[in-house]
């Protein structure tokens, strides 16, 4: 009846990240590191994570030689996020 919880996504972070690329077409790095309060380290090891899973992509790109991280969300990452947010309702209303 109960599904493991990907532990991928049950990460606090990687959970955040994820729940704000559901409804993005791309989120610049410099927003999910306003709206988490994380460090920027954190944040890297996180995308690279969900990157190496097939959850994310990330696309970098420099404007007025500053440069630009964008991250969106793949079909796998949308699936794996749903399928999360389902087993999660199990437990909430077995």
């Amino acid at each position: 009846m109960y599904n493991d919880l990907d532990p991928l996504l049950h990460s606090q972070l990687r959970l955040a990240i994820i729940s704000m690329l559901i409804n993005s077409e791309k989120v610049e790095f410099t927003h999910i590191k306003e709206e988490t309060k994380a460090a920027s380290g954190n944040i890297s090891i996180q995308i690279k994570n969900l990157q190496e899973a097939g959850y994310i992509k990330v696309e970098k790109t420099f404007k007025n030689n500053y440069p630009k991280t964008f991250v969106s969300i793949t079909d796998k990452g949308v699936k794996a996020f749903e399928s999360y947010v389902n087993d999660l309702k199990k437990y909430i209303n077995p």
